[in-house]
């Protein structure tokens, strides 16, 4: 097989940013996927209607003329979000509800800081058929933090999914083969995004050999077996696994630093990271429906009518991205090769 044909694939987590970033990252983005669910953490966080609606046009703005991508917005959860700011959210067309943990991950310090305090949020959630997001860990400094998954999993996700049994869940960027688990165990009510830094690699690709930064990201890479439970489901052909990049830029200094930030940039090659990954497991009959169909679905919104081509040739995606300003972006496998390249877009199906 030298070119392959897809619906136009949706990212159902991505990290665009905020200001100066949106110029490179919304464009990256929108070269191959049609739709994407924006995440909220900015700083300030985008907690209300209001705040969804102003990023969303700043997105818009950044967004190449004649592009038919469509930014879906989420909001960020806190300890003070109400019921009807959830109502107000969903009447003005937000997507989803993001659940960070507080200290999880970037940007988090203001997320929530007892699960507890969401069950009326949870309620509105259900109700409304309101998806709720989930980075999956806890922050507990006495569990180690290749736990933290498994332990968010037990303490906190499998009574949430027992109380709350209509509220749709997406259990983010999973990383364990606890999390494969328990999403194929629980209703149809629950799915998980896949990364391709986690499909791809494991916990020896970022520390063996030397630390290597840019293949750092939260939730930390975990062991191989784990990486192998992954790929497993994302070629099961369930429709509880779908693509999720999580892809998140940082200016080279920032990752490169003594402390660095959590994060893989993989917009640039996102669909032909996947491609990788699907094409040496040898199920490239599998990819359509894991990232142009599965999502869609559970999301409840229509599939995408155009296309997109893809062509067999090894590539190599660049060392660095120059932004403006004299800044710096390291992407995601940056300077290895690809065996497949995004060769244009085909208006309909």
């Amino acid at each position: 097989m030298n070119e392959m044909v897809l619906t136009m694939p949706d990212d159902w987590h991505v990290h665009l940013r905020d200001g100066a970033l949106l110029q490179e990252t919304v464009p990256a983005t929108a070269r191959s996927f049609g739709r994407a669910i924006v995440m909220p953490n900015l700083v300030p966080p985008v907690r209300d209607a209001g705040e969804a609606q102003a990023y969303r046009q700043r997105i818009q703005a950044a967004t190449p003329k004649g592009c038919g991508f469509t930014p879906l917005m989420t909001l960020y959860l806190t300890d003070q979000t109400t019921p009807q700011t959830i109502r107000d959210a969903h009447a003005a067309g937000v997507t989803a509800v993001k659940l960070y943990p507080a200290g999880a991950t970037t940007h988090s310090d203001l997320a929530v800081t007892r699960i507890e305090h969401l069950w009326p949020v949870c309620e509105t959630l259900a109700e409304l058929g309101m998806p709720l997001l989930v980075h999956g860990e806890v922050t507990d400094s006495d569990i180690d933090i290749f736990d933290r998954e498994a332990e968010f999993i037990t303490r906190y996700l499998q009574p949430l999914v027992a109380r709350f049994p209509t509220l749709k869940l997406v259990l983010e960027h999973i990383t364990t083969a606890q999390a494969v688990e328990f999403v194929s165990a629980s209703s149809a009510h629950v799915a998980a995004t896949l990364t391709p830094q986690h499909l791809l690699m494991n916990r020896n690709d970022m520390l063996v050999g030397g630390i290597r930064p840019h293949n750092y990201c939260l939730p930390v890479l975990k062991r191989r077996s784990h990486q192998l439970a992954l790929q497993q489901a994302a070629v099961s052909g369930s429709p509880k696994f779908f693509l999720g990049t999580d892809s998140a830029p940082h200016l080279q200094e920032r990752k490169e630093s003594a402390c660095g930030c959590a994060g893989c940039y993989s917009a640039p090659a996102a669909i032909e990271l996947y491609a990788e990954i699907f094409d040496e497991l040898g199920a490239l009959d599998k990819l359509e429906n894991f990232a142009s169909h599965f999502g869609a679905d559970f999301y409840g919104l229509p599939r995408n009518t155009a296309r997109i081509r893809l062509h067999k040739e090894e590539w190599h995606l660049p060392e660095k991205l120059s932004l403006l300003g004299g800044r710096t972006l390291i992407p995601f496998w940056a300077g290895r090769p690809l065996r497949w390249r995004l060769a244009g877009i085909l208006s309909e199906a």
